[in-house]
């Protein structure tokens, strides 16, 4: 008893001394912590609410930390040193971090079972992994005879006289939402004709069927007939003569597109059939990607659907499958430990998807059965041999030939079941060719079928009953012996057609669209998540104006832009100019209305009397601090102007996370200050802002400081015009150029560089050649010195007839250097804040920059490039990042930014082969560091040499490359490329391990992407008469788990209408990490809880009233589907939940 007593006692006193120390580091702090939750607080009420400020936020701080107690000893033992170190002067050597920003931090605490993922081995139980194939293969290209880059089929007469072989003819058409014209353009010349042919033509014999994929067009021609076409479709629908697959907004890039919108344009689809057709679509195709990721698998997967069909894959691949009859196998995730995201999928074996590839291996016989192009007719076969109409007197021999090739193909699958694609792009545009092919093919049909000696079963079919017959007769065989179908993981990047015509030049193709994409994802996601938290306040407090607003409208025409522009013509860069300017227009007018559905949803919750709302007009809410003037022009900031009378900073983290961030603002004076809600004065840095290179402009200021602001939540922040001890200038240093001293920044010119320049935090020290490029790092944790080395290099094209061009990456050999006369101009910036070098090429603005900050910004180094190719001739321009890592020749890439896939330099492809897409990061590691390359945009990345990670910034192509598009790449932009490059120890690797088909970045490389794709939103406004606005708003108790990220909160349509309901869809990813990396000061204040979390623990003034789990775009919900009080998502788990939210009383803060 005595001895229970003493531990009582001593616990109790470790808790005291853990409480008393976060107090002590709280008030030291130099920031201005989030208010109250309850709070929400009011402004200055002097001492006691500063008090009552910092106590709340304890106990907030707590809750974020419940691992606290179980890891007591260790966290007592930081914060004592953290205690003893005092707060470090603020004249301190300034460039160990400008005294420390932020307190020292806990230690991030890790469920050790949350570890135990990343560790395990990933799919060990595959029967293919992609990795072993590249290394089998040899990658020649010998001729195949009729199949040119396959081989000769042979079968023996009697192989179907006891089963017969089942053939499902398959008509479709593919079209592409924007190409060679615009979407409209296209649906007014083609698409519509289509639509209205099917609903009379498959009306005319119930045998017939078709297909159809993008939803984008459907919903357009829906929109336009009449309710006896709509009633057509339906019965068309149901008596299973037309199908949809897919079923997303569009048929997306899998290479370049970020998951949020492969997700967000496939509940789009998939939302508009449910309200529209009541159709759920139960088959994946995908016949023109180009390269095809497992990321989509495991969509379609979580999406409900069980099959998959893939075409565009490397021609030696699809041999190689072909010989091994390995066409059709359940695709695993790389990661999966057991078979849950098993999904079968089906690969075309041939050339392509069009009539000559899909009956059999030899083009000239197949081409003669697409009845489009029989003679008279504008299509003819380039093969010599005419397609013939079929009558009584050829009906015999054709019916041979056809089959034979269906035989031939038959013979590269493990069943007795046969698929036949019949379309092409636009196909069954007009009236006779419905007659045509139908009709044909159905004498051919009806021949075939009445000879017994045929041994064949022939008919139009769906892809869906092509699949259902392939179930049975797998099942069948099941019960034989084992699965028909081997079990395969990896993915199908890069993809080459033919020769070594490698498409890796597209994961580059216009960047400049590909970096505006991820802007309008992160206004996208913060927009849904606002407005579906104001709608639930605006409901409470029945604020018309916001609930009559036509915001939804906006909101669903911003989804169906971005979706649309996930089309694998649009984001990957190979449409024609004004179509690419159309996506453009398209893209930033939804920007500008997803700025205002922000702006207005934020005004909404900061607002302290929710009924002034109605009183105001829609130009009086918040406004963003940047503005892009047109589609093809580089975001600007606004200037705020200052005077004696505070403006409101309202700042938003879209984030999950507690998050310390810099922020940035352009104001009229350099004398300002900044003072919290609470009215704190909060420490600021004034830097110049720079018109061109070297001139100061005398009208715009940058004011840069820390921001602390709650998940999904908001903080507000007063901004004057005041002289003040907090506000610190910027100095300036200026080599191999002159610049006019303004008499207000510090300012020196030096002629070069006589020692190194150098750069630093509390974290890395950096080090610059005189040409201001970086040359090393060195890491403080332990004091160790690393080459990396930034560079930049250009790539010409082959002089070979065939070249680079939007598709293609077809280089001259090596890099070249990019070479430079005369010594760039190199400004160096140091601050409080953030320090910079900035150096000035003739084809690019090259700037990196160190956070002072004890949080995730300060831990990595951010690079920013300007770049301009305007002017070059068939030249791409490259960065390349050379260390001393020795990662010989392997390399890792992400996925789509969900997955990481590992990577191998083969010397036996080309240099272009060994180029991958990169949609969020790349990185490079030996047994002791990993080098990260973070990317706030898609590029193309390549590791050519041990030590190094490469990649293509922009590329401007003088000529077509002969697929389709008939136009260089030549409407290049002044275009801004985002990264960050993240050093980190690792520990106790076995390098055995390295050899597995799976790998995790850290939480830290995790988190800092999160930062760089989703920004804090910077709004602000003059209000007059001043408003009373709270002083927080925070909608979370407290962040989510480090590793859970809300993917989206996306407010639901409500049934049979075009308004919201009063549901969402919360979808949620828990992420898969690494945890051999340091976890000591990361700034991460979020634990991890084995992807476990209470619903009532979630929300803060809002009430869950219903959450349920749904599929992934919410076409099923399970059978046993109720409400739930505790979530929980395995490694890598994307999942969806319909949640319903109601807004509890918020309790004005008293005066």
């Amino acid at each position: 008893m005595k001895l229970s007593r003493q531990f009582t006692v001593f616990g109790s006193a470790i808790f005291c001394v853990v409480i008393f120390s976060l107090y002590l580091m709280l008030d030291r702090g130099h920031l201005d912590y989030p208010s109250s939750p309850r709070r929400e607080g009011s402004f200055p009420q002097g001492q006691l609410s500063m008090l009552q400020e910092k106590i709340d936020h304890l106990e907030r701080l707590l809750a974020e930390n419940n691992e606290i107690i179980s890891n007591i000893r260790d966290s007592v033992i930081n914060l004592s040193e953290s205690v003893e170190d005092g707060p470090k002067s603020s004249q301190g050597n300034f460039s160990q971090g400008a005294g420390s920003h932020l307190p020292s931090q806990l230690s991030l605490s890790v469920h050790p079972a949350d570890c135990m993922f990343a560790s395990q081995s990933g799919s060990h139980n595959s029967d293919v992994q992609m990795l072993d194939v590249y290394s089998l293969l040899s990658f020649d290209n010998p001729d195949g005879g009729v199949w040119k880059q396959g081989f000769d089929i042979e079968y023996g007469s009697k192989e179907w006289d006891t089963e017969p072989l089942q053939i499902f003819v398959v008509p479709h058409s593919h079209n592409d939402p924007g190409w060679l014209k615009t979407f409209n353009d296209y649906f007014r010349d083609k698409t519509q004709y289509i639509f209205n042919n099917m609903v009379l033509k498959l009306g005319e014999d119930s045998r017939r069927k078709f297909m159809w994929s993008e939803i984008s067009y459907l919903s357009k021609w829906w929109d336009i007939i009449d309710n006896q076409k709509k009633d057509a479709v339906k019965s068309l629908i149901e008596n299973g003569q037309f199908e949809i697959v897919t079923g997303g907004w569009v048929m997306p890039d899998e290479a370049t597109a970020h998951y949020f919108a492969l997700i967000d344009q496939l509940i789009e689809g998939h939302q508009w059939l449910e309200n529209n057709l009541g159709v759920k679509p139960r088959s994946g195709w995908a016949i023109d990607p180009f390269g095809h990721s497992p990321t989509m698998a495991y969509l379609l997967k979580r999406a409900g659907f069980s099959h998959m069909l893939i075409q565009r894959v490397h021609y030696a691949i699809k041999k190689h499958f072909a010989l091994q009859k390995s066409l059709e196998f359940f695709w695993r995730q790389n990661w999966d430990l057991g078979s849950g995201t098993d999904i079968l999928c089906h690969m075309m074996p041939f050339y392509s998807y069009d009539i000559p590839h899909t009956c059999g291996p030899d083009p000239k016989i197949c081409c003669q059965f697409d009845f489009k192009r029989l003679p008279g007719g504008r299509l003819g076969c380039p093969w010599g041999f005419p397609a013939e109409t079929i009558h009584a007197e050829n009906v015999q021999s054709r019916a041979w030939m056809l089959l034979d090739q269906y035989r031939k193909k038959s013979k590269l699958f493990r069943s007795k079941v046969l698929l036949a694609p019949l379309g092409d792009d636009f196909r069954y545009c007009e009236y006779t060719e419905w007659d045509l092919q139908f009709k044909n093919y159905q004498r051919l049909f009806d021949y075939m079928n009445s000879q017994p000696q045929f041994n064949v079963m022939i008919q139009f079919g769906t892809l869906s009953d092509y699949f259902d017959a392939l179930d049975k007769a797998a099942a069948n065989q099941k019960e034989k012996s084992q699965s028909m179908f081997p079990i395969l993981s990896g993915d199908f990047f890069t993809y080459a057609d033919r020769d070594d015509h490698y498409w890796s030049g597209y994961f580059t193709s216009r960047p400049f669209y590909k970096r505006m994409d991820r802007i309008m994802e992160s206004h996208l996601r913060a927009a849904e998540i606002l407005y579906y938290v104001a709608l639930r306040r605006a409901e409470k407090y029945k604020i018309n104006k916001f609930l009559s607003s036509s915001h939804y409208k906006s909101l669903t025409e911003a989804r169906r832009n971005l979706g649309l522009f996930q089309h694998h013509d649009a984001i990957t860069g190979t449409a024609k100019d004004w179509v690419v300017v159309d996506y453009g227009i398209r893209l930033f007018h939804s920007l500008i209305v997803l700025e205002k559905i922000i702006g207005s949803s934020a005004f909404l919750l900061i607002l302290k009397d929710k009924h002034l709302y109605d009183s105001y007009s829609s130009d009086t809410f918040l406004d963003m601090d940047s503005k892009q003037k047109s589609q093809d022009s580089l975001p600007q900031k606004n200037i705020i102007s200052l005077s004696a009378e505070p403006r409101y900073l309202v700042i938003y983290n879209p984030l999950e996370q507690d998050r310390t961030s810099v922020v940035s603002v352009y104001v009229s004076s350099p004398t300002v200050q900044v003072f919290s809600a609470s009215g704190q004065p909060i420490e600021v840095q004034v830097s110049a802002v720079w018109d061109g290179k070297n001139a100061i402009s005398g009208t715009a200021y940058e004011v840069s400081f820390l921001a602390h602001v709650p998940p999904l939540g908001m903080k507000v922040y007063k901004i004057l015009e005041s002289t003040s001890s907090n506000s610190h200038l910027a100095n300036y240093v200026f080599y191999n150029g002159k610049v006019e001293d303004t008499g207000i920044f510090n300012i020196k010119n030096k002629l070069y560089a006589e020692e190194s320049i150098t750069l630093e935090n509390s974290f890395i020290a950096l080090w610059f050649a005189q040409s201001g490029l970086m040359e090393k790092m060195m890491t403080k944790e332990d004091g160790k010195h690393h080459e990396v080395n930034v560079q930049f290099s250009w790539y010409g094209t082959t002089n070979k007839p065939d070249k680079s061009g939007a598709y293609l990456f077809l280089p001259d050999g090596d890099a070249k250097p990019y070479v430079y006369k005369l010594l760039p101009l190199v400004r160096v910036t140091h601050g409080r804040i953030y320090s910079e070098v900035t150096c000035f090429f003739e084809h690019i603005t090259h700037r990196v920059r160190l956070y002072h900050i004890q949080g995730i910004e300060g831990q990595s180094v951010e690079v920013s490039n300007i770049v301009d190719i305007r002017k070059e001739y068939n030249h791409e321009i490259a960065m390349r990042i050379s260390s001393d890592i020795k990662n010989q020749n392997r390399f890792y890439t992400d996925l789509n930014g969900y997955q990481i896939q590992p990577r191998m330099t083969m010397k036996k492809l080309p240099l272009q082969a060994n180029v991958y897409p990169m949609t969020t990061m790349a990185y490079i590691q030996d047994a002791e560091w990993r080098l990260t390359l973070l990317s706030a945009q898609s590029l193309g990345v390549s590791s050519l040499k041990s030590g190094q990670i490469e990649v293509i910034m922009d590329r401007r192509l003088m000529q077509d490359d002969n697929r389709g598009l008939g136009q260089g790449v030549y409407d290049n932009k002044i275009t801004a490329n985002l990264f960050r490059i993240l050093l980190e120890k690792r520990s106790a690797v076995n390098m055995e391990e390295e050899k597995h088909p799976v790998s995790y970045p850290s939480l830290l490389s995790h988190m800092t992407s999160s930062f760089m794709n989703h920004p804090l939103f910077t709004m602000t406004k003059k209000f007059s008469p001043p408003l009373e606005l709270l002083g927080e708003f925070s909608p979370l108790l407290s962040s989510l788990p480090c590793d859970i990220h809300l993917v989206n909160l996306r407010t639901v349509q409500s049934k049979g209408g075009s308004v919201y309901s009063d549901e969402a869809a919360l979808i949620l990813h828990r992420k898969g990490f690494d945890c051999r990396f340091s976890s000591k000061n990361t700034g991460l204040l979020c634990p991890t809880t084995q992807g476990k979390m209470l619903v009532q623990k979630l929300f803060n003034k809002f009430t869950v009233e219903s959450l349920t789990p749904s599929s992934l775009s919410l076409m099923h919900s399970p059978p046993d589907a109720q409400n739930i009080s505790e979530i929980t998502l395995s490694p890598m788990e994307i999942s969806t939940f319909r949640i319903r939210l109601s807004s509890s009383h918020e309790l004005p803060p008293s005066v």
